[in-house]
């Protein structure tokens, strides 16, 4: 038997090091290609550019290098992590990106994990191995092998095992059972099965993905965006891809994850952030957020702009060359009814408007003067006076004045008359004063959708800026004609040079790449344009979406090519989903699919059978995922009077800090405690930090609410008064499954009282 397990470390020693030489091979070609792009970034970056085109080019490749530079860095860790062997003999090593061998015929050393060669890797089984006979493991430390593991899927191999449930199981539970760090790391070498089928499904149409906690759905979604960039390159490299989470603190979290993948042209955004120049620093109350999201805030909207567009009750008077004007009902009347007519947004129809007005002026006016001594031009000559005007002006403008988003929200919800009118025929008055707020009061992540809203409603007239522009592209069409016959015309220019450049560019296409900022990604230039859509959209935590919010993310997605993460069982937004179809079907009616993720990764069995009496208690037949490890730590109880909370809170804590060692805990607890209680208990506990802090996830502990910590994982969670938490929310048992189902190892409840009866019937140590 010892030489036997002798042979065996042997055999494992021999093959470790043969792998640790491969990999030191793999880290020279990374090297060598850092360098050489270092290099050529450095060439580009002393070049003056000299012409606009050259200048263009220039920044182009400055672009590219940078990029690609940041893509080599990105992949450092854990570079290569597996090989798959074949049937044939052949052998491939599986990583983060591809690496080839450009002296021999480009053979690859490396093959990206989302190439279609590398998919067995991932989907091979012992019932169907894909021609693999062996797939390995490779468990590294930076740039040094530690460890292998492999799973012989030939069953006539002698050295083949039990056919694994799991595609390595033990690399999944070692990374599973590792210490949180406060960033969430990717899952690229422990992909399995289910996941992987999702990641590659085809991009286009609407694709949500239904998974129960722990069961890895924003690390699908991400990996799913590293995919489709690789495999659909040049298609959304110019339209991007959007990437939406629930918070700014979700994104912190994440954001680590794509770069690691070698990907950084992805915008990351909260609804609250899809509105270029707002920044969304206030809170809502749960109900004024639900109320904000309701899809009757369109008529609300449509009505607060058309209450904008006004007729005096009889007539309003102006002054023109010193003498009065009469703007009576009838002809305001008519001339709105034109606007209206037209279909156009608020600030488009205005022009409109004030043609038809000022037409029926300068009638008036001329019939003052004498209609029938004057002639078509003495006509425009008046209409033209009309329109200078200051006083003439500034009364039409009162009619139908040009509006911000910004400015008439802000006014609806500080004037109860204006809110009242808008909204009589869908809110009562205890909706509306919810609300109602001071004027100038900072923006909520609600208020963007109802933003984005009234930026379609009303419009922009661009008609001054569009005419401009047209003149400006006029003029660089002329200057880049003129560079191209310089360059033509030039002897200094080589004639092979000159020949390029008439082969791949002509004057107009000069002129655009002189016009487009060529130091941005699409991202960045997606960012700061609201009218941007992208090639494909992905939202995670989408159950907690409201009807205005859905309409925000599908105008930037018209090809509804989009991939939707989430659990209904986890809403805990009053206006969140209850049901998928309910909410896809105003859009693509029944064209859409389903894919279910049903297996736990994070959660323990333990913890996740107290979890699942909550989820058996909700109006949902949604089963519990399956958990693939255990703990060993039963949840456990705390009894705490309330009256001693806030003394005895920091204690327990401290106790579960130390049996969390190195690893991050999470103390959640409704709203009115955290708020109460938690700046003075978070000062009794050395690095506990209270809220959404950018570096909170990092710290040994951190306070937080429910909401906050949805889509987050800890090494253990301390969940404080069960009871409020079930209180504080119309949804309070989702809220609860949430709250029980944040840890990967350990979980504790304090209460104040009896425990729920949803909890009480099972066994608490």
């Amino acid at each position: 038997m010892s030489d036997t397990r002798a042979d065996r470390d042997a055999f494992r020693a021999q093959e470790i090091d043969a792998e640790q030489q491969y990999v030191g091979t793999l880290y020279e070609k990374l090297d060598a290609l850092r360098a050489e792009t270092e290099r050529r970034l450095r060439d580009t970056l002393r070049e003056t550019g000299g012409s606009p085109q050259g200048r263009t080019e220039r920044d182009i490749s400055a672009r590219m290098y940078t990029e690609k530079l940041t893509q080599l860095s990105a992949v450092e860790h854990g570079l290569c992590f597996g090989r798959l062997d074949l049937d044939s003999g052949e052998l491939f090593h599986i990583g983060r990106l591809g690496l080839f061998d450009e002296d021999n015929d480009y053979e690859p050393l490396l093959l990206d994990w989302r190439a279609p060669a590398a998919r067995p890797f991932y989907l091979a089984t012992a019932a169907s191995r894909e021609e693999v006979r062996r797939r390995r493991h490779l468990r590294t430390r930076w740039r040094r092998v530690v460890d292998i593991e492999d799973e012989v899927l030939d069953l006539d191999d002698a050295e083949q095992g039990s056919d694994l449930g799991l595609a390595g199981e033990a690399t999944l539970l070692a990374r599973l059972d590792a210490r949180r760090t406060g960033h969430m790391q990717d899952i690229v070498a422990t992909i399995q099965a289910e996941q992987d089928r999702i990641i590659r499904a085809p991009m286009n149409g609407v694709l949500v993905v239904q998974g129960g906690p722990g069961t890895g759905k924003t690390a699908v979604a991400l990996h799913r965006a590293a995919y489709l960039l690789y495999t659909f390159r040049e298609q959304l490299s110019k339209r991007g891809v959007l990437v939406v989470g629930p918070n700014p603190t979700f994104l912190g979290y994440i954001g680590q994850v794509l770069p690691s993948l070698g990907e950084t042209g992805v915008l990351l955004s909260t609804v609250g952030g899809l509105y270029p120049g707002i920044t969304a620093t206030g809170a809502d109350s749960p109900r004024a957020a639900e109320i904000k999201g309701r899809a009757s805030m369109v008529d609300v909207l449509t009505a607060a702009v058309r209450d904008r567009q006004q007729v005096p009750k009889d007539y309003v008077e102006t002054v023109f060359d010193r003498e009065p004007l009469r703007v009576d009902r009838r002809a305001v009347s008519q001339a709105r009814t034109r606007a209206r007519r037209s279909r156009r947004p608020h600030n488009v129809a205005r022009r409109v408007f004030q043609n038809e007005m000022f037409s029926a002026l300068t009638l008036q006016v001329a019939d003052r003067l004498g209609r029938d001594l004057l002639d078509s031009r003495d006509l425009d000559d008046i209409n033209r006076e009309l329109r200078a005007d200051p006083a003439v002006c500034k009364t039409l403008d009162a009619l139908w004045p040009e509006i911000t988003p910004q400015e008439l929200l802000d006014e609806l919800f500080s004037s109860p008359d204006r809110l009242r009118t808008a909204a009589r025929k869908h809110l009562d008055d205890a909706e509306r004063a919810e609300l109602l707020r001071e004027p100038g009061a900072p923006w909520t992540p609600d208020d963007v959708p109802l933003l984005d809203e009234l930026a379609e409603l009303l419009g922009e007239d661009d008609a001054a800026a569009r005419a401009e522009r047209e003149r400006q592209e006029r003029e660089e069409l002329a200057y880049a004609q003129g560079v191209l016959h310089i360059m033509e015309e030039d002897d200094e220019i080589r004639d092979e040079e000159r020949l390029r450049v008439k082969d791949v560019i002509d004057a107009e296409l000069l002129a655009d790449r002189y016009r487009t900022r060529s130091d941005l990604t699409a991202a960045e230039r997606a960012a700061e344009d609201r009218t941007w859509t992208f090639g494909h959209v992905i939202v995670d935590e989408a159950q907690e979406l409201s009807a205005m919010a859905w309409r925000a993310l599908m105008r930037r997605c018209p090809s509804r090519s989009m991939t939707l993460v989430g659990d209904v069982a986890q809403t805990g937004a009053l206006g969140g989903a209850r049901d998928w179809d309910e909410v896809l079907h105003p859009y693509v009616q029944d064209r859409w699919q389903l894919a279910e993720l049903t297996v736990n990764y994070r959660t323990p069995a333990e913890i996740m059978a107290l979890a699942g009496t909550v989820l058996s208690e909700m109006d949902t037949d949604l089963e519990v995922p399956r958990s693939v490890r255990t703990s060993g730590h039963e949840p456990w109880t705390r009894r705490v009077a309330a009256a001693d909370l806030a003394d005895r809170l920091p204690e327990v804590v401290a106790e579960e800090l130390r049996e969390v060692g190195e690893g991050r805990l999470a103390v959640l607890m409704p709203p009115e405690l955290l708020d109460g209680i938690g700046a003075d208990v978070a000062e009794r506990i050395p690095g506990a930090v209270v809220g959404t802090r950018p570096d909170g996830l990092e710290s040994p502990a951190v306070l937080l609410t429910v909401e906050q910590a949805k889509g987050l994982e800890f090494d253990s969670v301390v969940l404080v008064d069960p009871d409020g938490v079930l209180a504080e929310s119309e949804r309070g048992l989702n809220d609860l499954y949430v709250a029980l189902t944040r840890a990967t190892q350990r979980l504790g409840i304090v209460h104040t009282g009896d425990l729920p009866d949803v909890l009480a019937p099972h066994p608490i140590e």
